[in-house]
């Protein structure tokens, strides 16, 4: 599970909020819809950090099958 208060979470909520920030300066939006949306871009972060840490993990790798089911010319060096 991603923590909404890692580093890497963090940062990417702010590159997300770097248009919020920006349209709060023009006057576009009033401080409380920036509050507001500086949480959605907060969860916006966790939720592209976890994509991506998802899609980044390999899968574990496969059980070795036990020495009992291998047959005889089956063995780790394949030489029976």
């Amino acid at each position: 599970m991603t923590s909404p208060l890692r580093g890497d979470v963090l940062l990417t909520g702010f590159v997300l909020a770097v248009p919020v920030f920006l349209l709060g300066l023009r006057g576009e939006l009033t401080a409380q819809e920036v509050v507001h949306r500086l949480l959605w871009c907060l969860a916006a972060g966790w939720a592209v950090v976890a994509v991506v840490r998802f899609a980044g993990t390999p899968p574990p790798p496969p059980d070795p099958l036990p020495d009992a089911l291998l047959g005889p010319t089956d063995g780790p060096s394949g030489v029976g």
